[in-house]
This record gives structure tokens, C-alpha cells and sequence, in this order.
């Protein structure tokens, strides 16, 4: 990684993350990368729900284990992911993206979209790449992003430009210590809820700000009581050995159910009543010009699970509703901002 470039220090609040006007540029030179499953709705409506989750979060597994580290920033966004990288590695990841868009062609049967997009050329579009990081608990850090770069990134390579093309011939990637083997896990108070939040273009940072943390109270997710992840399940031996030695209570600390990358993501176990709440107040917002949202609900929540090899005890929990919550969100909120294109 580029020693020119200091990772800004982790914050163990994420409501203080919500003000992103203290995040930290990434440098000019610095790759972006986006995936995504493409018509990933088809293939959760078959039933391949966890191939998407597991494709979705592969380029992450994959790129920690070529460059030694997972060091880098990264997001996962349910059906792909998007990261950031300095130059030096560039070449590296090229070979290991093209090989894990291969891997999901031939093993899993999915079309995995993949492109690098400069940092400076999402400035000269008028955006920026911002990260801060949110310390989930001792051993497990994620990145926030913020500068509507990911979004245009996103936009751009799903309109074909700086595409990378899948390895010709299958190449097996490393994605040692990736697993999305564990069962569902159901809601215990009434619907596990996939939410995301975009703020409009001109929606002021401060007012943005307000409303996000007005949904973390509502929806439980700053004292904790809608995690959806419970503290309650007793793991074998072996589990607790493929875990590091951690038990169960890390597990829980260490799942990533809260997450800002332009967009805020959650999924949560929430109760009917604080979903409608949620959905009157955002109603209210979005008639006030200020987001975009989409929220699906569904029974379970699916965990796609990453042990780093060498630093076990630093493993990191990847959260999705179990019937494509994030990708059936998503659907909604795009409708929404169609709705709202100028004729």
C-alpha cells in the first residue's frame, strides 16, 4: 500500500461517521474498483441467494489474500462490493479481479461485473472519494466512503466504461478463509429490514446528517437493540477454533449491519412499529427533496463470513437480508430517483 497514505484513525461511533465532512481524500492516483452481480434479482428470485452474497464479497477475500493484508479500504454492498487501492498493487489486482470475475462465470454461474476507475478522474467528474474508518470492536475495522464517488464509479462502469473482462481460461482465486456457510439467521422481533438512504444532490451534509441519526434512534441501531445478529448462540469447538479462539460475542461485534459508502446501509431486526415509523419519516423527507430510499423486509438475514489467514481473531461479518434485501432495496430506491428525472 502507498506509505504515502495514512489511514485517518477509527472512530468506535458510528453516528459520528454520519457527518462526513470530517473524512479523510484518498489520493489522486488511487484506483477505485466496483462489482456487482449483474440481474443479481434473477438469480436470488432461483434460490442462489448466498452465490450472490458469496460473489458479492469475493474481490474482497481475494485482493487481502494477493496483497497480503486487508489493510485497504473496502465496503460490501450485498451483490458486489467496491474498494480502493494505491498504484503499486495495480497490476496485482488487475490479475486477481479478472480471475474472480471468472471464478463466478464458471462456479457459480454468475455474471460478475468488475471495473477500476482513477480517483482523479472521478474528481474531474465533479465527485470525490472519501473514507473514514468505524472500529466495530478491537479486531474488526471497516471503511465508510463518501464524496459521491462510489456512486458515480458505480454508474459509470455499469454503462461500460473501464470495464475488466473476465479471465479467459478459469483461473481458481484465492479466497481462503471466505465461507458463506452458516445458516440464516431469523428475525427475533418481527422482519430483518434491508434499508438504504442516499441523500439527494443538493441535500445540505448537516441535514442529511439529522435524519440519519434520527433513524439509527428509531430503528435501534445506536443502542444496539436491533442488531440483528444475537447474543445468545452457543458455536462448536471447531467453530470457535476457525474463529481464532473468539467466541460467539465477537461474531456479533464484528458484523458489519450498519455502513455508510454514499449511501447509508442497514440491516436490522426491527419490529413493524419502527418500520413504519421509519417509512412515514423518510416518506416525509424524500417529499422534502432531501433522499432516495428503498427498504425490503424478509424473515431471515444471511451472513457471509471472512477469516483472514494469519490474523483469525480479525474476522469480519458481511450482512444481507436473506432474500436479496440489499439488492431488493436498491430497485426501489433507483425507481424513485427515476421518478424524479427531469422531462
Amino acid at each position: 500500500m502507498d506509505k504515502a497514505y495514512r489511514p485517518p484513525e477509527a472512530s468506535r461511533d458510528f453516528a459520528e461517521l454520519l457527518d462526513t465532512t470530517s473524512y479523510t481524500p484518498l489520493p489522486d492516483d488511487w484506483l477505485i474498483g466496483v462489482t456487482d452481480v449483474v440481474d443479481s434479482t434473477s438469480a436470488i428470485a432461483r434460490g442462489h441467494y448466498k452465490d450472490v452474497n458469496f460473489a458479492g464479497a469475493s474481490a474482497i477475500a481475494a485482493l487481502g489474500n494477493a496483497f497480503g493484508n486487508f489493510d485497504f479500504p473496502f465496503v460490501f454492498r450485498g451483490d458486489g462490493a467496491a474498494f480502493a487501492f494505491d498504484p503499486g498493487v495495480r497490476d496485482t489486482a488487475i490479475g486477481v479481479l479478472r480471475r474472480v470475475a471468472g471464478y463466478a462465470r464458471d462456479q457459480l454461474r454468475l455474471d460478475l461485473r468488475i471495473g477500476l476507475v482513477k480517483v482523479r478522474d472521478i474528481r474531474a467528474a465533479g465527485s470525490d472519494v472519501k473514507v473514514a474508518r468505524f472500529a466495530a470492536s478491537e479486531t474488526a475495522t471497516y471503511t465508510m466512503f463518501a464524496g459521491g464517488g462510489l456512486n458515480w464509479a458505480d454508474r459509470d462502469i455499469k454503462a461500460g466504461n473501464h470495464v475488466l473482462l473476465p479471465c479467459e481460461e478459469y483461473t481458481t482465486p484465492d479466497l481462503k478463509g471466505l465461507t458463506c456457510e452458516w445458516a440464516p439467521i431469523p428475525s427475533q422481533r418481527g422482519d430483518i429490514l434491508s434499508l438504504l438512504v442516499e441523500p439527494q444532490d443538493h441535500t445540505r451534509q448537516e441535514t442529511f446528517t439529522v435524519l440519519a441519526r434520527q433513524l439509527l434512534t428509531a430503528l435501534g441501531a445506536r443502542d444496539g437493540s436491533s442488531r440483528p445478529v444475537p447474543d445468545d448462540v452457543v458455536i462448536t469447538d471447531d467453530v470457535a477454533d476457525y474463529l481464532g479462539g473468539k467466541g460467539w460475542a465477537d461474531v456479533v461485534l464484528n458484523s458489519d449491519y450498519r455502513r455508510y459508502d454514499d449511501v447509508l446501509r442497514l440491516t436490522l431486526d426491527c419490529t413493524p412499529e419502527q418500520i413504519e415509523e421509519i417509512e412515514a419519516l423518510l416518506t416525509s423527507a424524500k417529499g422534502r427533496g432531501e433522499v432516495y430510499f428503498g427498504l425490503h423486509r424478509q424473515s431471515h438475514a444471511l451472513m457471509t463470513c471472512l477469516v483472514p489467514t494469519g490474523a483469525r481473531g480479525a474476522h469480519l461479518h458481511f450482512l444481507d437480508g436473506m432474500s436479496g434485501g440489499y439488492t431488493a432495496a436498491a430497485a426501489l430506491l433507483e425507481a424513485q430517483k427515476h421518478t424524479h428525472q427531469p422531462r
